[in-house]
């Protein structure tokens, strides 16, 4: 067996001998604690139950390590740190999943015989969309067989029931063997078939529609024809967080008599329908753009209209009312843009009448209706289209544009824009030298600054609404020319929505149940929460106040899936991003109506209580605190005493201390759960911190199914150990960008470093009674203790900030790095035998602490490790270790022993001479600095009075005044003392003021003198003569004069001398 292996599967061992003790003493299993008891402080946190259609992966692993942990230090500080894990299984996903095996097992057979031919390239096509979201294609058998699901069990999954009895039970397991501090009690997955969280949805739904934030109306929504309801954030394969984006229609009426395209609409009202966002421009209409090679149909709507446009457009329309049945439509004729070309316009609004047709080669068909109406003055793609035109004949010939179309049509002025005057999108292409419509850059940035100014600083010139701002204008005037029949009002998504089932949404007009988010009231109550958070970065606070800005209206229900039903509407299921708002106040009384091993809620808990027992009374009491009747606690059958025990749970756990998330669900699913603890909480149960990441990335690249580049969690913990992956997860980093997991580091770094650790804590304490005893003499005893100390502290601040990398830094690397120099100090470094150099109380001191502090991040490494030191107890009972107060002369002078011995040799490997070894340096003339020459202390002087502490800057001339502050006599060091000045500027940004203190809080000399044997034997010196810097012969004279504090000079020579 490799050493590689022999390592990881030390890991593994002690790894499962860890787990096996946790759950013999349940010691992760919390109640809450009643009398004197109670007065423990508690921790809760939660991570989003993970959507369970799947295994999870290192992804999942990366976002609830960090509430892993959270809870594995609060624990330590001697908090209750409960950490409670659920599973996901409302939704679209996992039926839909279910229903296209079936399909597959029906048709092809179980086990399948699928035909070898590829798909239709329709299909391909179709598929294609979603490839970035799912990866490559793949029937669903092949999926489950790639899971690793035996062939044999497959078939089982054609029903969602199955997906929801084995995913959570897999998932459950691969969390365990993780490590995590799950009370495993609490845990349950979702849906009707759990009918104790079904009854908890129910009350939840009931109580907000009783306060009037569950709404029924007709709202746009985004929606998969295929699938014939609403498609939210969660049911989609790509497309996430994108909404409904509504145009301003404009019926540009086609002027008889028609061409003969056309021939077969006449008498028919015939319209353009042109897609804007701007329909207070209308004013300047001078023609009308299409995709000469483009696809249009010309569609009847049920008032008798027809419309000009793509079959897109018309998809779209259909689930707007505007066609006779909702998702039915089809074209009278199809045309193609070409065959438009020319076609005179009724334009409403326009000053010019008619307008014409005119081709564009950039129309786009995927957005919009294919019909673009021009506007030159305020749309620089449009003037610049129109120019070329204009200006180029061959260009006109090549489509066979009569003059009369193009040429006497000139910007009209609309509205007035500071800096851009009336005529904005032409002064904005000559700032930007814009020639030609294929200028794209130059268009954009023309375009940007047109449509901001336009918006916000324009004034319209022209029209019902002139010496009004465009502001103003905007609404009113689309409302008019909807109104008066010129116009309609359409919405399409504002991006490509794919959904679960491989269908491209589209937007519909339809009756549904929503939750009124963005009403002003509840939304400054969402605002304050919001407030009083922790998000521990700015990042995160920004996304949520930018998506308190635009949230609005929700759809909450759908009409298929797996979930809650609409207790007072039962037709309607509730959608996944709805019935997962609260569900961390069910975790706090879980474990009493569901209790362990029961996911499903199958059977009644500890406390005996029946499912239908949790009537919305009941459930007002627990969470709410709302007394009870005498005739609603007997109608209930539920004992006072198992009430209050309920409540007393709820009281204790409540309200969350931290959540943590993808940043991805800052927009929807973390924003509804502010809103929803608000509308149903009193204040004091508001969540208090929230805490986002960024996505996980495997050896730098995004994590694919279709790229392989994609681990499972249970087989990264199989491949490296729990340990290894916690720890290379940790080290992946804390921000809201997005992280890397590096395989290198796992099996090259992680298993080496921890193996190696196990390996120092046998052999140490192997010969610890052999170690000495008694005080603490040595210069690098005092200084290790010191460092111990300071890693403490500091870890515990970076643990307390949720900064894991940074702590992971502290207590492990670092602190490993301060070992080996102290047992490098002490003469421990050679053989296990002289580990006995080191002092019995300091290693088992450190020994104790590395494996308290990292604890949290390597729980089965650190338990074996305290277990040696402690039997029959575990380190998850233990505590953060005590610290002394840091010696921060220790501290420095441990680091400039480290900093002089590393230019010793340094230097030593750069000396030339002889090759012969009598001849080589072997002795060293070291200066150092008692006090501050004259130039140093004027230039320390100036650098003071001119910081400016708060913003750390210097003034810009800072080189004179110091040269200004020099007597005439030393100016003619000016060259040394610039960088000096250089070098204590740049400290000072970065450190404060402290850099501007050059009094050491060590003596060099002491320093340097008790360790005078250890720099010898480390350099191979047999003489080291350390002198003051005024103290020097002729030879050292300009080497003395350029030592600093704390930054010794010095020269290598030969001796014979010992």
């Amino acid at each position: 067996m490799s050493t590689s292996f022999a390592r990881r599967d030390q890991l593994l061992d002690i790894q499962r001998r860890a787990q096996s003790l946790w759950e013999s003493l349940k010691v992760f299993e919390l109640d809450a604690p009643v009398g004197d008891a109670a007065a423990v402080p508690k921790f809760i946190c939660s991570f989003p139950y993970p959507y369970m259609n799947g295994f999870l992966h290192v992804g999942h692993a990366f976002t609830f390590s960090k509430t892993e942990f959270a809870t594995g230090y609060e624990r330590l500080k001697g908090k209750n740190a409960l950490f409670p894990f659920g599973f996901h299984c409302t939704g679209m996903p996992i039926q839909a999943c279910a229903n296209k095996l079936k399909a597959e097992l029906e048709q092809y057979g179980n086990p399948p015989n699928f035909p070898v031919e590829e798909e239709s390239s329709e299909h391909t096509a179709m598929k294609s969309k979603v490839a970035a979201k799912t990866g490559k294609a793949k029937r669903q058998w092949d999926i489950l067989v790639q899971s690793g699901i035996s062939e044999s069990e497959i078939h089982k999954f054609a029903s969602a029931l199955e997906w929801l009895r084995f995913f959570p039970t897999e998932g459950l397991k691969d969390v365990t063997a993780f490590g995590a501090k799950v009370d495993w009690r609490r845990s349950f997955i979702t849906t009707s078939v759990n009918p104790f969280y079904d009854s908890f949805i129910r009350w939840q739904f009931n109580l907000l529609k009783s306060i009037e934030k569950v709404k029924f109306g007709h709202r746009y929504t985004v929606w998969s024809p295929l699938d014939g309801q609403a498609c939210a954030d969660h049911d989609r394969a790509s497309g996430e967080g994108v909404g409904p984006q509504e145009y301003t229609l404009i019926k540009m009426k086609v002027k008889e008599p028609f061409p003969e395209v056309l021939s077969p609409l006449a008498g028919k009202e015939v319209f353009l329908a042109a897609a804007t966002l701007r329909p207070e421009t209308m004013y300047g209409q001078t023609n009308c753009w299409i995709l000469p090679d483009g696809d249009y149909g010309a569609y009847e709507l049920k008032n008798g209209d027809v419309f000009v446009m793509t079959d897109r457009a018309a998809r779209n329309m259909a689930f707007q009312e505007f066609f006779p049945e909702f998702g039915k439509y089809s074209a009278l004729l199809t045309v193609k843009g070409k065959d438009l070309i020319g076609l005179p316009l009724k334009a409403p609004n326009a000053i010019h009448d008619p307008i014409y047709v005119l081709p564009l080669t950039t129309v786009s068909t995927t957005k919009g209706t294919g019909v673009v109406t021009s506007v030159p003055s305020d749309a620089p793609d449009d003037y610049r289209g129109l120019q070329d035109l204009k200006e180029k004949e061959k260009l006109r010939n090549d489509f066979d544009l009569k003059e009369e179309w193009v040429v006497p049509f000139d910007p009209v002025p609309i509205i007035e824009i500071a800096d851009l005057g009336n005529l904005a999108a032409v002064k904005a292409c000559e700032i930007y030298k814009v020639k030609s419509q294929k200028d794209k850059e130059g268009l954009a940035k023309a375009k940007e600054e047109v449509y901001k100014k336009g918006f916000y600083g324009g004034t319209m010139i022209i029209g019902e609404f002139s010496g009004q701002s465009v502001e103003y204008a905007k609404n009113r005037i689309k409302t008019q020319m909807v109104e008066s029949g010129d116009a309609v009002v359409y919405n399409e998504t504002e991006k490509v929505v794919i959904s679960r089932t491989g269908d491209e949404c589209v937007v519909a007009l339809t009756d549904q149940w929503y939750l009124d988010y963005g009403e002003a009231e509840w939304r400054a109550l969402a605002e304050e929460c919001l407030e009083s958070m922790e998000t521990y970065a700015p990042e995160t606070r920004h996304g949520f106040e930018g998506t308190l800005k635009w949230l609005h209206e929700w759809a909450c229900t759908r009409t298929f899936g797996l979930g809650t039903k609409l207790p007072w509407d039962p037709q309607w299921v509730i959608e996944s991003l709805s019935d997962s708002t609260i569900y961390m106040a069910y975790y706090t009384v879980a474990h009493l109506l569901q209790g362990a091993d029961n996911l499903e809620g199958s059977r009644p808990g500890p406390l005996n209580i029946q499912p239908a027992e949790l009537t919305d009374p009941v459930w007002s009491y627990i969470l709410l605190g709302k007394e009870l009747t005498e005739q609603q606690l007997s109608a209930s059958g539920i004992a006072k005493d198992s009430m209050e025990k309920l409540r007393n749970e709820f009281t204790y756990w409540y309200p969350l201390d931290l959540r943590v998330s993808g940043k991805d669900l800052v927009p929807n699913h973390l924003t509804f759960w502010i809103y929803n603890h608000v509308a149903i909480f009193p204040r004091e149960m508001w969540p208090k911190a929230v805490r986002a990441n960024g996505h996980i990335l495997i050896n730098a690249e995004k994590m694919s199914k279709q790229t392989g580049n994609f681990i499972t969690l249970r087989d990264a913990i199989e491949q490296y150990s729990a340990d290894a992956v916690r720890l290379t997860l940790a080290d992946a980093g804390d921000t809201v960008e997005d992280a890397n997991f590096s395989t290198k580091t796992v099996s090259d770094t992680a298993i080496l470093k921890l193996t190696t650790l196990l390996a120092l804590a046998n052999e140490g304490l192997a010969v610890l009674e052999s170690m000495r005893t008694g005080p603490l003499e040595l210069f690098a005893d005092r200084a290790f203790a010191s460092q111990l100390n300071d890693a403490v502290e500091r870890a515990d601040a970076a643990y307390g900030q949720m900064m894991y990398r940074d702590a992971l830094k502290v207590c492990f690397f670092e602190l490993q790095y301060a070992l080996g120099s102290y047992r490098v100090a002490v003469g421990a470094d050679k053989t296990q035998a002289s580990l006995s150099k080191m002092h019995k109380d300091l290693f088992t001191r450190f020994l104790e602490a590395q494996a308290i502090m990292l604890s949290p991040i390597c729980p089965h490494t650190c338990e074996h490790i305290y277990g040696m030191m402690h039997p029959g107890e575990t380190i998850m009972n233990a505590n953060w270790p005590a610290s002394e107060p840091v010696d921060e002369g220790l501290l420095e002078g441990a680091k400039y022993l480290d900093d002089v011995m590393h230019r010793l040799r340094v230097s030593k490997q750069n000396q030339k001479g002889s090759k012969r070894e009598t001849d080589k340096p072997n002795a060293v003339r070291m200066y150092i600095c008692e006090d501050l020459p004259e130039w140093q202390k004027i230039s320390m002087s100036v650098l003071r009075e001119n910081f400016d502490a708060e913003s750390r800057t210097f003034p810009n001339d800072l080189a004179k005044r110091v040269t200004a502050a020099m007597p005439a006599e030393l100016k003619k060091k000016m060259k040394k003392i610039m960088p000096f000045v250089g070098m204590v500027r740049d400290a000072a940004k970065e450190q404060g003021e402290p850099a501007l203190d050059r009094t050491l809080r060590y003596d060099e000399k002491e320093v340097l003198t008790e360790n005078m044997e250890l720099i010898r034997e480390q350099l191979g010196l047999v003489q080291l003569n350390i002198r003051s810097s005024t103290d020097t012969g002729a030879e050292d004279a300009t080497l003395a004069g350029d030592a600093l504090p704390g930054r010794p000079t010095f020269a290598f020579h030969v001796t014979e001398s010992s």
